[in-house]
């Protein structure tokens, strides 16, 4: 939908019947609990039937409750403050058993990214990163932990990385002062979106940079800004970002790219396992 949901229900209000205005008035009041309730529970709360609510769906444009609620849940993501995604939790979550319920959430989200990526994007970015001359990467905040496992893999396999620091915003302009045509920029970011992020990937895509975003959807403010978008779904846990399928996908580029530089790599460990055995890098196990 290119309007916001909650300004076309405001728009609406006059042609609703009686049962569908009390649910658009308790989406107007509350869209963060509505964006994650489903229709019979839904209907249940406003005292409507929840054949109603799937009505409601489509009476504004939509091809279901499913997506309505995809278009509210994107709309309100970078929206919510952490005090409202603690409620938000509270109230999804109830009297359910919380290990079972977050742990079944993230495998259906590493499953629902294995079937949307798009496989094109994902080998572009291979191949831009495989030939790059340089390559930068950006996470701050909870994405920094991502960004740091590619950074200290890509390390042992290519010898032009680097981690763009993120302390300070003239930090990261600075780092990437000599960027340009035959780099590679990967910007890692998921909500709420870090604008330090889209900052430097605007920066970066404006030298001639190749931008490769890892986000989680079309709506994301890097994806309009990189050439390739990888695309997966993240999902909150109270105030915790849930990155279990980004990481994932982080693991298939790795795999990617050393694959393709497999000869090269092969050699570098083997020069790398001397050195940790010398050094005692690695604790050795008794068998």
């Amino acid at each position: 939908m290119s309007r916001d949901i909650l300004t076309k229900i405001q728009d609406n209000l006059h042609t609703f019947s009686k049962g569908q205005r009390k649910i658009a008035s308790f989406i107007l009041e509350s869209y963060d609990k509505a964006a994650f309730m489903t229709a019979s529970r839904l209907g249940k709360r406003v005292g409507v039937s929840e054949s109603t609510v799937v009505r409601f769906a489509f009476e504004l444009g939509y091809d279901g409750y499913p997506d309505m609620q995809r278009s509210l849940q994107e709309m309100i993501r970078n929206r919510l403050t952490t005090v409202q995604r603690i409620e938000v939790t509270k109230d999804r979550l109830g009297d359910q058993d919380l290990l079972s319920v977050v742990l079944q959430s993230d495998i259906d989200k590493i499953r629902l990214t294995l079937e949307e990526l798009d496989r094109g994007s994902f080998n572009s970015a291979v191949d831009a990163i495989v030939s790059a001359r340089k390559i930068y990467i950006i996470g701050v905040r909870s994405s920094a932990a991502i960004a740091s496992f590619l950074h200290f893999y890509f390390n042992l396999i290519f010898d032009n990385v680097v981690l763009v620091s993120a302390s300070t915003a003239s930090e990261i302009f600075e780092s990437l002062l000599r960027v340009g045509e035959g780099d590679v920029v990967i910007g890692i970011s998921f909500p709420r979106y870090s604008s330090r992020t889209v900052q430097a990937m605007s920066f970066a895509r404006d030298r001639g940079a190749t931008t490769v975003a890892i986000t989680d959807s079309e709506s994301s403010p890097l994806a309009p800004i990189s050439r390739c978008a990888l695309m997966a779904r993240s999902d909150m846990a109270s105030f915790v970002d849930s990155l279990v399928a980004p990481l994932s996908l982080v693991n298939a580029l790795l795999v990617a790219v050393s694959q393709r530089k497999n000869e090269d790599l092969a050699h570098t460990f083997h020069t790398l396992e001397k050195i940790w055995d010398e050094y005692g890098v690695y604790e050795k196990v008794q068998e």
